[in-house]
C-alpha cells in the first residue's frame, strides 16, 4: 500500500492509496467548507446544500442519480461537519469512472431548483425536529453553543428552522459558486485503483473548476458557559467540556490518552466507577473534539434525575484522582487502544479514504501511520497527569443539561 498525492494546475488535490487485494474502491470529494464558515443569517446552508446536490443536475434527475449508482451495486452518501463537507461513493473496482462522473456532476452541475428546495427544506425541518426530540443528541449542540458563544463554530450544523426556511435557490447557487472551488477541494480514493488513472479522470471531470481562494476560517474563541433546559424526561442528560487541543497542538496525543483512561472504554475509570461499581448511569464516557485551531475535552453522562447530584461528585473525584497520575496498567491499556484504533482504521477502505481526505485538508499532507503511532508511544504518564491537572484546575468549563429534577444542583 502506497499513498500518492497530485495537485492539478487549478489547485485541486488528489490523494490515493492503491490496494490490489480487494475488489472495491471508496472515493470522496472533500470540500473545505463547513457550518463554521456560514454567516449567521445563512446558518444551515452548508447542510442544506449537501442535501440539494442530490436533487438533480443539468444531466440527471434525483431518481437518475440514485438508480445509476445502485444499478452497479454501489452507494453514495454525504455529510456535513463544522469544518467541511464530504460526498462519497463506494463501488466495484471497474466502476470508478461512474462514481467520479456522478460525484462531479452533483458538485459541478446541480440546479438547486426552487421546487426541489421547497420539498427538501421540509425534510430538513423534520431532521431538526428529530434532533430536538433526541436529548442525548441535542445536548451536544447545546454544549457547543455554551463553549463557543456567539460564533459560527458554536451554531448548529443543521441550522435553525427560521434560517432554513428563509434559504432560497439563489442563496444556494451563490454559496456553491463561491466556496466549491478547486483550492477548497480534495479528491480522496482508496481501493483497487491506479493513481494515474484516478488523476486522469479527475482532471477530465474537475479540471475546468476555477481555482478560487482557500477558505478563510475565523479563529475560534473558547468562551465557556452553561445551558440548562428543563424537560419532563426519564433521564437527565449532562455534557460538560473544557478547553482541549487542536489537531496540530503538541498535546493532542496526550489528550487522547488521558480521555481514553478517564472514560474511553469499559476499562476506563468512569465506566468502572460510575456504572459498574455504583450503578449511577447507563451511559458515561469522555470524548475529544478537535479542529484546525481549537478543541474541547468533554464528558457525557445520562442518569436519573434523582441520581445526578450523587453522580457528579464521583466523576469529579475520578478526574482529581487521575491528576495524581495514571497507574501503569491503565496507561498501557490506553496507549494500546489508541494504537490498535489507528491500525484498524487502515483496514476499511471508506474510513481510510476519510482519513486521507481529512489529513490533506488539515495538514496539507498525509500523516504516516508510523508517525502517529510513534507520537502515541512518546506520551508519558507525566504528560497525562499534567493534562488531567489542567482540566481539574480550569476555571473555564462548559455545561449543557437537559432533563428534569433540580438542574441548578448539577454542577462540578
Amino acid at each position: 500500500m502506497s499513498v500518492e498525492i497530485t495537485r492539478l494546475s487549478n489547485g485541486l488535490r488528489i490523494v490515493s492509496e492503491s490496494r490490489k487485494s480487494i475488489q472495491t474502491i471508496a472515493v470522496g470529494v472533500w470540500v473545505d467548507i463547513g457550518a463554521r464558515h456560514e454567516p449567521a443569517a445563512l446558518n444551515g446552508i452548508t447542510h442544506c446544500l449537501e442535501h440539494m446536490l442530490f436533487k438533480g443536475t443539468n444531466r440527471r434527475s434525483a431518481r437518475d442519480i440514485a438508480f445509476e449508482i445502485e444499478a452497479v451495486g454501489g452507494h453514495m452518501n454525504a455529510y456535513t461537519s463544522r469544518d467541511n463537507t464530504t460526498y462519497y461513493a463506494r463501488v466495484m473496482k471497474g466502476d470508478m469512472e461512474l462514481a467520479l462522473d456522478l460525484l462531479s456532476d452533483i458538485v459541478l452541475n446541480s440546479t438547486c431548483a426552487e421546487l426541489e428546495l421547497k420539498r427538501e427544506k421540509e425534510v430538513i425541518l423534520q431532521e431538526i425536529g428529530q434532533a430536538v426530540d433526541t436529548p442525548d443528541d441535542i445536548v451536544f449542540d447545546h454544549l457547543q453553543i455554551a463553549a463557543y458563544r456567539d460564533q459560527s463554530i458554536g451554531r448548529a450544523i443543521l441550522g435553525e428552522p427560521e434560517t432554513v426556511q428563509a434559504l432560497t435557490s439563489v442563496d444556494l447557487q451563490s454559496y456553491l459558486a463561491e466556496n466549491y472551488t478547486a483550492s477548497n477541494i480534495v479528491i480522496s480514493a482508496v481501493g483497487n485503483l491506479e493513481h494515474d488513472e484516478l488523476v486522469r479522470l479527475v482532471e477530465e471531470k474537475f479540471g475546468g473548476l476555477k481555482a478560487g481562494s482557500p477558505t478563510r476560517t475565523q479563529k475560534a474563541r473558547y468562551t465557556g458557559g452553561r445551558i440548562a433546559e428543563k424537560r419532563d424526561l426519564e433521564q437527565v442528560h449532562i455534557a460538560a467540556a473544557w478547553p482541549g487541543c487542536s489537531f496540530t497542538h503538541p498535546n493532542y496525543y496526550a489528550l487522547q490518552v488521558y480521555s481514553t483512561i478517564l472514560g474511553g472504554g469499559m476499562s476506563s475509570r468512569l465506566f468502572q466507577e460510575v456504572r459498574e461499581e455504583r450503578g449511577l448511569a447507563y451511559s458515561v464516557y469522555s470524548f475529544t473534539s478537535s479542529h484546525k485551531d481549537t478543541g474541547i475535552f468533554g464528558i457525557y453522562a445520562g442518569t436519573g434525575p434523582d441520581m445526578a447530584t450523587e453522580m457528579m461528585p464521583v466523576i469529579k473525584s475520578e478526574m482529581e484522582a487521575l491528576a495524581r497520575g495514571p497507574s501503569d496498567e491503565e496507561f498501557t491499556i490506553a496507549r494500546a487502544q489508541l494504537k490498535s484504533g489507528l491500525m484498524m482504521a487502515l483496514e476499511a477502505t471508506t474510513s481510510r479514504m476519510e482519513q486521507l481526505g481529512r489529513q490533506l485538508l488539515v495538514f496539507d499532507r498525509v500523516l504516516p501511520t508510523e508517525e502517529m503511532v510513534s507520537k502515541v508511544e512518546t506520551v508519558s504518564k507525566g504528560d497525562v497527569a499534567t493534562i488531567a491537572a489542567s482540566v481539574v484546575s480550569s476555571n473555564s468549563s462548559s455545561m449543557a443539561i437537559i432533563g428534569g429534577g433540580n438542574l441548578d444542583a448539577i454542577t462540578f
